[in-house]
């Protein structure tokens, strides 16, 4: 390629013809070839002195940074072929420059001048040594007369006094070689390939080259390495090889001519996108003056943004300059980088990416600024972010490792302080990792500190999490925090008294309305309300449900509702104000968009289908049961995303086009109204498919689950009317009768229940499925003999005998 590349430099070509043009009659020339380099001075330099008519005698020397100590290193090379010429000129004594030496190179280009004209051709002219640049200048005065051209070359950004002292002479000429044309570049990629290229590609290559002929030929090189077919490329491919190719080039060059330049690259590129210069020159110790000389160096090598001086052209630029920087050199950069951004005061995102790249640093100064960053990415719906900074964090305040002792502080040694990452960590899993979110709750719930326990297990006390069994430890935590005689209206307990209830276990209302009345826990009261609506309307108290509604909207605004309106959206639907729930849910879905709360979104999303369900909008609460279910799958929450999928089906069968039939099984510990809406979901299935004896079991099944919970509500769960139907359709309109005629609850309220613990309601339902007791034991993890004595003491608070009236018993309740 380099060869080609001077048959489109026709009008650099026709100049250096024009300036030594008269040196055969006595006219001399000076000509500077000036240009960044890779530009082709070299080539230009090489082709010129063919083009003296008749020929030539040419001295050629090649400056380089090595040889500048040496004295006379380019007046040797010129010399080469003249051994007898090059043997007197002798080096001087330190500090003298004798007439004889300096006077030398002129007597020889004089003498051979007389034969034939002579053209001196110096590249890199900035790199002669000051011995030869002396001899050089002598000669440039003294050529007057004679046919003889000097040629150099240097780069247009060395500031040399040689090269400005020779361009200011009367016979002096300069040659700025132009970067190659986008048409340029397409020709010499096709003569590189022998074959037409694609012209987006060819575009591409010359925006990446900048017409450099030098990159380009290194780019070309790599591009056939890859295998790219230039006919068909994948663009995609040939931006990052040529983003590589450029950042590799300059790099070479930036280190060997310009280290500050190099420094300051390297810099910018490890302060990341958000990258100023005067930060950039603070991290490398540069000065002003230093920093402006760099940063003109850079400016030209392309490698960064025309529009903005600190940012790089390509990402894949910055990647490069990483990867060719010295790995310690880089941790050493990240670790002070850190430290100066802290300094500066600058946001802890910012400095926290440095800290996650220096690894195990100081945790009294590192640990602060993970937590702050962590918030900040939060706030900003930056999950996965904020949830990296907290893993660093709680990595940096493990126990001190012997063969560290650097890793012994007292941030470490304090357990508190991994609590409250832990905590912290949590409540971002929430919106990211459904799993992860439980295993910090459990983490939690080992403190022994019940009112510490409490305090960091709050903050994570979301709905989503008494879908299962992660409902367990906030039950738990409240209890024992209302169990303290001596502490006044903890302001955690209404959170945690709200998450208890809504999970259908016990929850120390009085106590947590206490701390309401007392001022304590007034953020909590929505949730806390809410969820004593949902619990009221289930159980068939439509006023008191009603009434707890009210007040969790009255201390709730419209645009920020969120989650903890769902329990009082529920309520009304369920107490005969559907619509209005619906509007609730539906602002509380637009708030969790907005925060990009997934969680929270997923269980919004799974409510409106049911309500959207209930009011008979198949369509639209297909919609929402499926973007339930996915995000349900993203979070990896198992019970959200089965239930999802089972709302799913159930409106694809009330749409008639069922699709994949499957419902999903849910473990014993899902909450009551999922496991009653897959057995709902599951009989309504099975009467599609005509069998509506199954179907009718399954309705039963889902009404004695129901009961079993203390359920009474038939807007709930409408299994009475489905088993209803199913009854009609097998001919018993005796059976159907019965049902339609069979009150919800006695006249006057709710029916007074036979209370069932949570360990007795699980067994009731697996004996309801059909196991036997040494089944339940199995599934259970409990012997056949614990199995045994809850059945009796169930039959014995039930009134009845044994198994078969079980499930009649427990649909009375």
């Amino acid at each position: 390629m380099p060869t080609g590349t001077l048959l489109h430099r026709e009008r650099e070509l026709t100049e250096l013809a024009r300036a030594l043009a008269g040196i055969r009659a006595g006219r001399p020339a000076v000509v500077l070839v000036r240009g960044p380099r890779g530009i082709g001075r070299s080539a230009l330099l090489a082709a010129a002195p063919a083009r003296v008519d008749g020929g030539a005698v040419v001295l050629r020397a090649r400056c380089h940074a090595a040889e500048r100590e040496f004295p006379y290193a380019v007046v040797r090379q010129l010399l080469d072929h003249f051994p007898e010429k090059r043997r007197e000129v002798e080096p001087p004594e330190s500090g003298e420059f004798p007439e004889r030496v300096l006077d030398h190179l002129f007597r020889t280009v004089r003498s051979l001048a007389t034969r034939t004209p002579v053209v001196i051709a110096v590249d890199d002219l900035h790199l002669a040594d000051e011995e030869s640049r002396r001899s050089l200048s002598y000669l440039a005065r003294r050529i007057e007369g004679l046919p003889v051209a000097l040629l150099a070359t240097t780069p247009d950004e060395a500031a040399d006094p040689l090269a400005a002292e020779l361009a200011g002479l009367g016979q002096a000429r300069t040659v700025t070689p132009d970067p190659l044309c986008d048409g340029c570049v397409a020709e010499l990629l096709a003569e590189e390939f022998d074959t037409p290229v694609d012209q987006d590609l060819a575009a591409l290559c010359h925006d990446l080259t900048r017409g450099n002929p030098l990159v380009l030929e290194e780019l070309a090189a790599r591009l056939r390495a890859a295998r790219i077919p230039v006919g068909a490329p994948d663009l995609a491919a040939v931006h990052r090889i040529g983003a590589a190719t450029l950042a590799d080039t300059s790099l070479t060059w930036l280190r060997h001519s310009h280290p500050r330049a190099a420094d300051l690259l390297t810099a910018l590129a490890v302060l990341g996108p958000d990258a100023d210069l005067a930060t950039a020159a603070l991290l490398t110790g540069l000065g002003e003056l230093h920093t402006d000389e760099a940063h003109e160096a850079l400016r030209r090598t392309d490698l960064l943004h025309p529009g903005s001086p600190a940012a790089f052209r390509h990402d894949t630029i910055r990647a490069a300059v990483l990867a060719h920087t010295d790995p310690a050199t880089l941790l050493a950069l990240h670790q002070r980088a850190a430290t100066l951004l802290t300094r500066l005061g600058a946001p802890a995102t910012r400095t926290a990416e440095h800290l996650l790249s220096a690894g195990t640093t100081h945790p009294d100064r590192s640990v602060p600024v993970l937590r702050a960053a962590a918030h900040e990415a939060a706030t900003d719906g930056h999950w996965d972010t904020a949830a990296r900074y907290l893993h660093r964090a709680l990595a940096d305040t493990l126990p001190p490792d012997p063969a560290h002792p650097l890793t012994a502080h007292p941030l470490t040694a304090h357990p508190l302080t991994a609590h409250l990452l832990t905590a912290h960590l949590g409540t971002i899993e929430l919106h990211r990792d459904i799993p992860a979110a439980i295993r910090c709750a459990t983490t939690l719930a080992t403190i022994p500190d019940p009112a510490q326990r409490a305090l960091l297990l709050a903050p994570l006390a979301a709905p989503l999490l008494t879908l299962g069994v992660a409902a367990a430890p906030f039950s738990e935590a409240a209890a024992a925090l209302a169990a303290l005689p001596a502490l006044p209206a903890p302001p955690a307990l209404p959170v945690l008294a709200a998450h208890a209830v809504l999970a259908g276990r016990r929850a120390p209302l009085r106590p947590a309305l206490a701390a309401l009345r007392t001022g304590a826990g007034r953020a909590g009261a929505p949730a806390l309300f809410g969820a004593l609506a949902a619990s009221a309307a289930a159980a068939g108290s439509s006023r008191t449900a009603v009434r707890f509604a009210r007040r969790c909207l009255e201390a709730t605004s419209p645009a920020e509702a969120g989650v903890e309106v769902l329990g009082a959206a529920l309520g009304l639907a369920w107490t005969g104000a559907p619509e209005e729930a619906i509007a609730w849910v539906g602002r509380a879905v637009r708030s969790a968009e907005r925060w990009n709360r997934r969680g929270d979104l997923a269980l919004a999303l799974l409510i409106r289908a049911d309500l959207a369900h209930h009011r008979a909008r198949p369509q639209d609460a297909l919609a929402d049961a499926e973007r339930a279910a996915e995000l349900g799958a993203a979070l990896r929450a198992q019970e959200l995303t089965s239930t999802a999928g089972t709302s799913a089906l159930r409106s694809r069968l009330a749409l008639g086009r069922p699709g994949d039939p499957a419902v999903a099984e849910l473990p014993v510990e899902a909450h009551p109204l999922l496991r009653a809406v897959a057995l709902e979901t599951r009989g309504l299935l099975a009467a599609h498919h005509g069998d509506h004896r199954e179907a009718l079991r399954l309705f039963r099944s889902c009404g004695a689950l129901l009961a079993a919970h203390g359920v009474t509500n038939p807007a709930c769960v409408p299994w009475r009317s489905h088993a209803v139907r199913a009854s009609r359709a097998l001919g018993d309109h005796a059976a159907a009768h019965v049902l339609e005629a069979a009150p919800a609850s006695p006249a006057g309220g709710p029916r007074r229940q036979a209370r069932l613990s949570p360990s007795e309601r699980r067994v009731v339902d697996l004996v309801l499925q059909g196991l036997s007791n040494l089944e339940v034991a199995e599934r259970l993890f409990l012997s056949k003999r614990t199995v045994d004595t809850h059945l009796g003491r169930i039959y014995r608070r039930l009134g009845i005998k044994g198994r078969p009236e079980l499930a009649a018993a427990v649909e009375g309740l």
